[in-house]
């Protein structure tokens, strides 16, 4: 995986897998991102107004705030500003469940296991975007 001409960009992982924490932070850390991770969605608002990442990986089957909820609750709180949400999950995504994905903010969908280069690209077009939209 690598770093393409976006820069190193700010991205909370929130999940309750601590393999998957693990392995993306390690994958995105090794591109020059800088990472946070949370182990459940309770702080995950908290953490975005402290932190101002550019993404957000939010696992949507999570104990307590799930990561549908916390994109619904961002996108709400910031509106066109917030983050580029990706959703991660460890089961199929239907299309219902892209549906519901996107009426709640997110940008991307992955599932468990990510693979590499599928998540180097969506941080990649994350980064484009924001760049896109940054004020000149």
């Amino acid at each position: 995986m690598a770093m393409d001409d976006v820069g190193s960009l700010r991205i909370l992982i929130v999940d309750d897998n601590p393999d998957t924490l693990l392995t993306l932070g390690m994958l995105l850390k090794a591109d020059g991102h800088v990472i946070r991770t949370l182990a459940n969605g309770t702080r995950a608002i908290e953490a975005v107004g402290e932190f101002e990442p550019d993404i957000c990986i939010l696992d949507i089957q999570m104990p307590g705030a799930n990561g549908l909820v916390i994109g619904r609750e961002l996108t709400e709180a910031y509106g066109a500003a917030h983050p580029f949400l990706i959703a991660i999950s460890g089961r199929f995504f239907s299309a219902a469940d892209r549906l519901v994905a996107l009426k709640c903010g997110f940008d991307h969908f992955l599932e468990k296991p990510a693979d590499p280069r599928e998540l180097s690209s969506v941080v990649n077009e994350a980064g484009r975007r924001k760049s896109v939209g940054a004020p000149s």
